[in-house]
């Protein structure tokens, strides 16, 4: 069991994690966060790196490195949404301990992957799932489903409209 801080180790209480609760693809909202989803790799593209400028002040000991980015289609049988994979982060393997994959690395057509505290960003207007430092993506046992590649939710356009109150 987890503890939730140095108060509550302190009194020996203890706090159970609660199970994750595993949506669908086409359950996704724009603005939405918090999603654990099993989805398989469709398609996975790599973004040409866009180098930036040393900031002024920057320290010149260590030199940044280039960001790695891959706009991966990934999906289940209920539809399919892009999904941004970005760098470094850690990532779960089939053997459970982990390691600093790259996550552009791990998303390869055809792999099944379990995508976990997953939130939707928008992106001129559309839908992009997206995984933050807080997320984790796991590397799973093949999927049986085949994805529904004919339900696209980054395909809908979404747009903000202010409502005033009058």
């Amino acid at each position: 069991m987890a503890t939730t801080g140095s108060a509550s180790a302190a009194t020996g209480t203890t706090t159970a994690k609660r199970k994750p609760v595993f949506v669908k693809v086409e359950q996704l909202k724009p603005g939405t966060t918090g999603h654990t989803l099993t989805v398989k790799v469709v398609d996975a593209n790599p973004v040409v790196p866009v180098t930036r400028k040393a900031r002024p002040g920057a320290s010149m000991g260590r030199p940044s490195q280039p960001s790695r980015i891959a706009e991966c289609l990934i999906g289940d049988e209920t539809g399919c949404i892009l999904f941004t994979a970005r760098n470094d982060q850690g990532v779960y393997l089939l053997t459970h301990s982990l390691c600093f994959a790259r996550n552009v690395d791990l998303m390869k057509p055809g792999e099944t992957v379990i995508l976990r505290n997953s939130r939707i960003d928008m992106y001129k207007g559309t839908m992009r799932l997206g995984v933050d430092k807080w997320g984790r993506i796991e590397a799973t046992e093949p999927a049986s489903f085949t994805v529904k590649e004919d339900n696209n939710l980054s395909l809908v356009e979404y747009e903000l409209i202010n409502v005033n109150d009058q």
